[in-house]
């Protein structure tokens, strides 16, 4: 079976964010034809199209590993019902400058967590939303609004409740699933 390469984001650049805890606890549950890469955009300025005639080093990188990637993972908290600042700015330098959208056409899927009961559920449906502009396929099911708890994460840094490494396990292989049916079976460009 064929190996895809998913470029992943954190939607927090907080270096003990719970989202990065996540994500690394869900690269041990993913099939193995997923190996995964971080996208940092922590070096990004804050987008203008003052760049667009210029692009900066930091933004032709940003962009040229979202599109290396054969699907694009974002794992992200919620801020005031929404994505976080820096993970939209990340999309703007992505999607620009006009026609050169580098998320086009990439195999996408949302997941994150929050102390929260409903998880980043809200957060997750704007960010659909930009994703869906972008023309991104995605992942609409299952869904995954991970509610954090101190004890979701045991010191090995592994999901520690069976169910929800389960549903996790379960998430990962629709997603792989998900990738393969975009990348092998929809005509590209639609």
């Amino acid at each position: 079976m064929k190996t895809y390469r998913v470029g992943y984001l954190i939607g927090s650049v907080a270096k003990e964010s719970i989202n990065r805890k996540l994500a690394n606890a869900l690269f041990k549950l993913a099939p193995a034809q997923l190996t995964f890469q971080e996208i940092s955009y922590r070096d990004l300025p804050i987008y203008s199209y003052d760049y667009d005639a210029d692009y900066p080093e930091a933004g032709r990188k940003f962009k040229a590993a979202v599109e290396d990637s054969d699907a694009i993972l974002i794992v992200t908290p919620e801020y005031n019902r929404s994505i976080p600042g820096g993970l939209k700015n990340a999309l703007d330098w992505a999607s620009r400058p006009w026609g050169t959208n580098s998320f086009a056409n990439i195999p996408s899927a949302v997941i994150g967590t929050s102390p929260g009961a409903i998880g980043t559920a809200v957060g997750q449906q704007h960010l659909r939303s930009i994703l869906g502009f972008l023309n991104s396929p995605q992942m609409n099911s299952p869904e995954a609004y991970i509610q954090f708890k101190d004890e979701m994460i045991n010191d090995a840094g592994e999901i520690a409740d069976k169910s929800t490494a389960e549903f996790l396990g379960k998430y990962l292989k629709a997603f792989h699933e998900h990738i393969e049916h975009v990348l092998t079976k929809v005509p590209s460009g639609s």
